[in-house]
C-alpha cells in the first residue's frame, strides 16, 4: 500500500504544481528549492545512504526540490531522491525501502500481474506432463521465439511437473503460421518439441483446423500483459518473464507449491 499512496502523492503533487504554475507562472514551491539544505539532514543523508548503499558511491551533493521534504541526491551525473531520514529512494520510477533493501514499486506491480493460475484458459493450452505431474506450470511462448528454445531445452531437466503450453505467436506472420502448424497437429507435444529442440518446422495447418485458441491466447496476454516470451506462469500465479535455467524453474515451483 505504501507504493499507491506514494504514487498517488506525486500525482497529486505534479498536478497541483502544473495548476499553479499556469495561474501564477511560478511553481509554488520555487523558494523551497532554492533554500539551502540544513547542514544535519544534509549530514545524515550522505552518511546513511552511503552506509546502506555501498554501490552508490560517494555523494556529491544533497540539494532540495519542489517537493516539500524530497531530496535530491547527485552522485556524479546520477540523480536519486530521497526523503530526509534516507529510508526511501526514488530511481528510475522505482521507490525502494533503503533500510529493508525492498522494491516497493517491483512488489506492487507483481501483485496487480499476478493471474490466478484457476482463472487460465487451459482449454486453450496443450499439455506436456512429466513425472507425476503434481506440480504445474503455464508458459506462453512464441516458436520463433530464441529465448524460448532455450528455456525448452532447460525445461527438459525439471520433472514431476504438468505444463500447460500456450502458443503465443507475437513476433510477426510466420509465428502465427508455425503456431497453427503446431496446434492442429495430430501429436500437438511432439510437434512442439521437434520444432524447439530439433529444429523441425511442423507441418502447415489444414485449412479445416479450428486453430482459434491461438487468438484467444493472444488477447488474453494482452489483456494481463504479457509483452515478451517465454512468460511462465507459477501455480501460485506468480509470474516471471523470460528465459530462466532448471534451477531457478525448480526452485519457484517449490515455493509455488507450499
Amino acid at each position: 500500500m505504501k507504493a499507491i499512496r506514494f504514487g498517488l502523492a506525486a500525482a497529486l503533487m505534479v498536478l497541483g504544481l502544473a495548476a499553479g504554475a499556469q495561474q501564477k507562472n511560478t511553481a509554488p514551491t520555487a523558494a523551497n528549492a532554492g533554500a539551502q539544505v540544513p547542514a544535519a539532514i544534509d549530514a545524515q543523508l550522505r552518511r546513511t545512504l552511503e552506509q546502506r548503499l555501498p554501490n552508490i558511491g560517494k555523494v556529491d551533493e544533497v540539494s532540495r526540490t519542489p517537493w516539500p521534504g524530497m531530496y535530491e541526491v547527485r552522485v556524479g551525473s546520477d540523480l536519486f531522491y530521497s526523503d530526509a531520514e534516507g529510508n526511501y529512494l526514488m530511481i528510475n520510477g522505482n521507490l525502494l525501502d533503503v533500510r529493508n533493501k525492498r522494491n516497493l514499486t517491483e512488489e506492487r506491480t507483481e501483485k496487480l500481474l499476478a493471474i490466478d493460475f484457476e482463472q487460465l484458459p487451459l482449454k486453450d493450452a496443450f499439455v506436456m506432463v512429466r513425472g507425476n505431474g503434481k506440480r504445474k506450470l503455464a508458459v506462453f511462448e512464441d516458436p520463433n521465439c530464441g529465448y524460448c528454445k532455450r528455456f525448452e531445452r532447460d525445461l527438459q531437466k525439471v520433472d514431476n511437473v504438468t505444463v500447460y503450453l500456450f502458443l503465443y505467436p507475437i513476433l510477426g506472420p510466420d509465428s502465427t503460421e508455425k503456431s497453427r502448424g503446431h496446434w492442429c497437429s495430430k501429436d500437438k507435444q511432439k510437434s512442439w518439441q521437434d520444432w524447439m529442440l530439433k529444429n523441425e518446422a511442423p507441418a502447415k495447418a489444414d485449412a479445416s483446423c479450428d486453430a482459434s485458441a491461438i487468438a484467444r491466447n493472444v488477447e488474453f496476454g494482452k489483456k494481463h500483459k504479457i509483452t515478451g516470451t517465454p512468460t511462465l506462469i507459477f501455480a501460485d500465479g506468480s509470474r516471471v518473464p523470460g528465459a530462466i535455467a532448471a534451477p531457478e524453474i525448480e526452485k519457484l515451483l517449490v515455493a509455488a507449491s507450499k
